[in-house]
């Protein structure tokens, strides 16, 4: 057969991979241009910050009054590793929404995707993209940032797979030095994406989903150890210690869908960790509605919540 049209991994609806190597997505992205939108007056902007890898990242900033400083909401989209953008319509207007009720600057990052960038690329990406919103401390070339960057009050937040790529990078930032001046405050998991042999004993996951969740990982990382990856699984031995999460606070959102995001939540309550840890329930909706529906109900009360965990003074 020719390898070009044997399929050799499907993620449904989504995904198709071919022997060749050939990848053909099936979803493709409603991407949008940076700009300024006229519900919420936030300006957008993209810009490219590695032109080898075309690292680039999209810049939110809500209507300033005055030469204000603000705290700086870090973002990563979600797709399984394997779909989305950070120029995605829903993404998009979700953090238009935020930026201008929350009165933050975002930074979303459009890491590169698997199965062509095999992980941990898409971690590489987002940890240079962080490392670049942290280097503006002590000036630098994006006067977004130096002009109006709280570097004392940096967030970390992601949605699915999104949420794990923040996780891991609150971890590896507590295991490395940061600029001067420089405070992650707190990290914000939307229906975040783990896995895990004791995640997986859950009746609420079927055996459907467990065997893909399990493929895909292997298509995006063939070296793995399998559900226990310390990358997916960080309450496993061989990942770094829970205790090192680099922030003060975090706020855990799941929907009915989300088992894996609450297992992480109670994981890490009983883990020692000695922040302050919240958790946000949206009863009767599924995994990230929030960006599909997001005039509902539960969507302004997930917002407004996210709003409150940012504005707080501790």
């Amino acid at each position: 057969m020719d390898p070009d049209t044997e399929i050799t991994f499907e993620f449904p609806s989504h995904l198709l991979l071919y022997k060749s190597g050939r990848v053909v997505r099936l979803s493709h992205s409603d991407t949008v241009p940076a700009s300024t939108d006229p519900e919420t007056d936030v300006t957008s902007k993209d810009v490219i910050i590695n032109p080898g890898t075309n690292l680039a990242v999209r810049l939110y900033l809500p209507n300033l009054s005055s030469n204000q400083k603000l705290p700086v909401y870090v973002y990563y989209h979600g797709g399984g590793f394997m779909i989305g953008s950070a120029f995605e319509s829903a993404d998009h207007k979700y953090l238009n929404r935020l930026v201008s009720e929350a009165n933050v600057i975002a930074v979303s990052v459009d890491y590169r995707l698997a199965p062509e960038n095999l992980l941990p690329v898409p971690y590489e990406d987002s940890w240079i993209a962080l490392k670049w919103v942290l280097s503006h401390s002590n000036g630098g070339s994006e006067p977004w940032l130096t002009n109006h960057a709280d570097f004392g009050r940096i967030f970390i937040a992601g949605c699915s797979s999104g949420g794990n790529i923040a996780h891991n990078m609150a971890i590896r930032a507590g295991n490395e030095d940061l600029e001067p001046g420089v405070t992650i405050e707190g990290l914000v998991l939307i229906h975040p994406f783990f896995m895990g042999t004791e995640a997986f004993k859950s009746e609420r996951i079927s055996e459907e989903f467990k065997n893909l969740l399990e493929k895909s990982w292997k298509v995006m990382k063939p070296d793995t150890v399998g559900l226990d990856d310390p990358l997916a699984n960080p309450f496993v031995e061989e990942a770094p210690e829970i205790t090192s999460l680099r922030c003060k606070r975090v706020l855990v959102c799941v929907s009915d869908d989300d088992w894996l995001s609450f297992w992480y939540y109670l994981k890490l309550k009983e883990s020692g960790w000695k922040g302050e840890l919240e958790l946000h329930e949206s009863k009767g909706e599924s995994h990230a509605f929030h960006l599909w529906k997001p005039g509902c109900e539960k969507a302004i009360d997930l917002e407004k919540n996210t709003t409150a965990f940012l504005n707080k003074i501790i």
